[in-house]
């Protein structure tokens, strides 16, 4: 377990296995940023050449280990990339490299950019998603990760800075379980133990004196049955571990403001009877990363004390084949008793959001954001690290700031009118939940979800790219799970907060 601490020591002074620092690609070169100021002094004239014989760009990615062979207290110098712009984002990747180039070391600092709580935030953040590993299967698992983490920041004795280093620290467990959930085996999280693994996690974080107060409810397939939520239960029909929907309530006192949250956690998903190839079955345990996203966001923002009430609905069901999946051609009758014909059973997300989002409606929020690994569409539109945002222009605007100051990179996306038209065209049913029309099938989506949200002012994040990162590590995103929304739905929760 790494303890990490904030510190306004000098680089060049501070006794300890390894020193990380930034390079910038300046006008006329590579050079140390200014948090390394002390270090450059300390290699003087020898820097410059040094850094030339190395063949250091400063280009963002790159990470360099030196020994200094006593320039510094430090018998390790570690040299990581910012590029051109040292901002949040940049900090945030730098450090991330840095976690994973440094092992085996007792204790590490990092002399990055920080003289600005944001600044802070990056570099702790960074740090300890870039060290991120899920070590569960694994049976001889050795920690590489260092006893202790020392921040060195010049404003670490200011009371905004200390509260951003902190507050992090809250994030970066967030975003870790939520990794942690999307990497655990299909077989070993189906909804009944998904649902557990909540309410565990719900004691947890609740026990002991002054702990956050969040209630818990897991409605299991008899309740669901008895409120109608054929959305959910359609879906799960084809699977021997029924479907289960979890809702969590953070209410704390004084709270002016009310926002909804609605996480998609298809634990597995088959495709049901319009089958996946069966290349694309490999990364469907991660079709649940949604739910993970806004419980943990939840656990967060109550663990923060955040002044905003939070409902959070997480259906959660397992898309399988058998004699019981539901059939292309089939009508399921939503929750709030709308029907809709299904013809693509390969997309159930929008299904079980249905239910989810109209009883999140019952309880008038301000605002609803919905997550869910939902269309392919996405992913072939914006690549597979931006997620899409849809919705009212409000809500939409309110997450695109979230995601900006939580180093998560979103882009709006349109609901066109002529979605209407095609979420209407079934001649048996309220709402058509597919046509097989290629184009724009994220768009329409969005749409459909809309149809569920009664008018209130609403926001869809399609995270289907950049859940799971099925290549190599980039900055400080591990393979498997990434967290992604999490970071975002608290901020957004706290911009709300401070309205």
């Amino acid at each position: 377990m790494t303890s990490y601490t904030l510190r306004s020591a000098s680089p060049a002074k501070t006794r300890c296995d390894a020193v990380v620092v930034g390079v910038r690609q300046g006008s006329g070169g590579p050079e140390l940023d200014e948090a390394g100021a002390d270090v450059a002094k300390a290699y003087g004239r020898k820097l410059r050449p040094l850094l030339a014989s190395l063949g250091v760009t400063g280009k963002t990615g790159e990470v360099l280990k030196v020994p200094t062979s006593g320039a510094l207290p430090s018998p390790l110098l570690v040299l990581v990339g910012l590029g051109k712009k040292q901002d949040a984002t940049a900090v945030r990747r730098a450090a991330g490299v840095a976690a994973r180039a440094v092992t085996n070391a007792a204790s590490v600092a990092l002399a990055l950019p920080a003289d600005t709580p944001e600044l802070v935030r990056a570099v702790t953040e960074g740090y300890e998603l870039g060290a991120y590993t899920f070590t569960t299967y694994k049976k001889e698992a050795k920690s590489t990760a260092p006893g202790e983490l020392v921040v060195l920041s010049p404003g670490a004795r200011r009371k905004e800075v200390v509260a951003a280093f902190e507050e992090a620290r809250v994030v970066t467990r967030a975003v870790a379980a939520t990794r942690d959930w999307v990497n655990v085996p299909p077989g070993d999280l189906t909804p009944p133990l998904f649902a557990d693994a909540v309410v565990a996690a719900t004691k947890e974080l609740t026990k002991g004196r002054g702990a956050p107060k969040v209630g818990i409810r897991v409605l299991d397939e008899e309740e669901l049955a008895e409120l109608g939520c054929g959305g959910i239960l359609g879906v799960g029909a084809g699977s021997s571990a029924p479907p289960r929907l979890v809702e969590l309530t953070y209410a704390p006192k004084g709270a002016k403001h009310h926002l909804a949250l609605v996480g998609k956690g298809i634990t597995f998903d088959s495709g049901g009877l319009t089958i996946k190839p069966a290349a694309s079955m490999n990364e469907m345990k991660s079709d649940m990363a949604g739910a993970a996203a806004v419980v943990q966001a939840t656990y967060a923002i109550a663990a923060l004390g955040l002044p905003v009430r939070v409902s959070t609905f997480a259906p959660m069901a397992e898309n399988m084949v058998s004699g019981s999946s539901i059939r292309p051609g089939d009508v399921l009758t939503t929750y709030g008793g709308r029907t809709v014909e299904v013809s693509n059973t390969d997309a159930e997300g929008r299904l079980v959001l249905a239910d989810a989002l109209v009883r999140a409606t019952e309880l008038a929020p301000d605002a609803i954001v919905d997550v869910a690994t939902l269309t392919g569409h996405m992913v072939v539109a914006l690549g597979d690290r931006v997620s899409g945002v849809m919705g009212s222009d409000e809500v939409v605007a309110d997450v695109l700031a979230a995601a900006a100051t939580a180093g998560e990179d979103m882009w709006p996306m349109p609901i066109p009118e002529v979605m209407s038209e095609r979420i209407t065209s079934s001649k048996v049913a309220d709402l058509a939940q597919h046509d097989w029309i290629r184009w724009g099938g994220g768009l329409f989506a969005a749409a459909f979800l809309r149809e569920f949200t009664a008018g209130i002012p609403w926001a869809h994040l399609d995270i289907a790219g950049p859940s799971f990162n099925s290549g190599s590590a980039w900055g400080h995103v591990t393979p498997g799970g990434t967290g992604v929304a999490v970071a975002t739905l608290v901020d957004l929760a706290r911009a709300v907060a401070e309205r």
